[in-house]
């Protein structure tokens, strides 16, 4: 299933912004594995610092994690059957809206070109919960979301340890809280099935290359924005933790 651009609760960034798509811009290959080559090398000076291709990498996956996160978000609060399934799914849509804002912001200054679909792959998570329903629909949802968090918590911090470009290093630092404070309310929920999420995040599939990189977009078309939901009344930068059994 490709997702329209209508369903995904966007709006088009006025003013098109002519797109120069460079080896700089657009990343060889992007997905929950290290892109090919030397992720330490200097590909931009900027005047926020050096940048290397693991930190453009790093705010392109950003980008594209909202792409599909963010109308799975949409998805679960509309059709979510319990109070925290819905309540998981606003933290996603205004956590992944903030991402997304700042990516914009940043990346022009960075010199990044961002796409404007998610990967492939991605893609087919959405529609694989969306095939679901009731509480099929919840645990598929919330278990696909739990792996995929779990897998790009540890790259943030890595990230975050050894940027020295200012802009990634303000990222890393909304993408750690944004991405904990996801974690938290899917583990709220009571559907993580953790062996087996434990499985998948430190055994990825091996997928080609074409399944995990966000197509880049075409030359003039104009950037999509991920609407903000300030009506949600959110706070997905200070994750309350989940009560211990043992505190009771």
């Amino acid at each position: 299933m490709r997702l329209s651009r209508g369903r995904i609760g966007v709006v088009v960034l006025f003013g098109a912004m002519t797109l120069t798509l460079t080896a700089l811009a657009f990343p060889a290959v992007l997905g929950l594995d290290e892109a090919d080559g030397n992720q330490n090398r200097v590909i931009a000076s900027t005047r926020f610092g050096p940048l290397t291709e693991a930190d453009r990498d790093f705010v392109v996956k950003v980008r594209a994690a909202g792409l599909w996160e963010y109308p799975l978000g949409e998805m679960v609060m509309e059709r979510g059957t319990t109070k925290a399934m819905r309540t998981a799914g606003e933290h996603l849509v205004v956590g992944h809206a903030g991402l997304d804002a700042m990516c914009r912001e940043i990346s022009p200054e960075l010199g990044i070109t961002l796409p404007n679909r998610a990967s492939p792959q991605q893609e087919d998570f959405v529609a694989t919960v969306d095939a679901k329903s009731g509480e099929e629909f919840d645990s598929s949802a919330v278990n696909t979301m739990r792996v995929t968090h779990g897998q790009i918590f540890p790259a943030i911090a890595k990230i975050r340890a050894t940027t020295k470009n200012t802009l990634v290093r303000q990222l890393a630092d909304l993408a750690n809280d944004t991405v904990l404070d996801h974690i938290t309310v899917l583990e709220k929920t009571g559907l993580v099935e953790y062996d087996k999420v434990t499985f998948q995040q430190t055994g990825p599939a091996k997928l080609p290359r074409e399944k995990v990189t966000p197509p880049p977009p075409q030359p003039g078309e104009r950037v999509l924005v991920l609407k903000p939901r300030p009506d949600l009344n959110v706070n997905t930068a200070s994750p309350t933790p989940t009560p211990s059994p043992a505190a009771g």
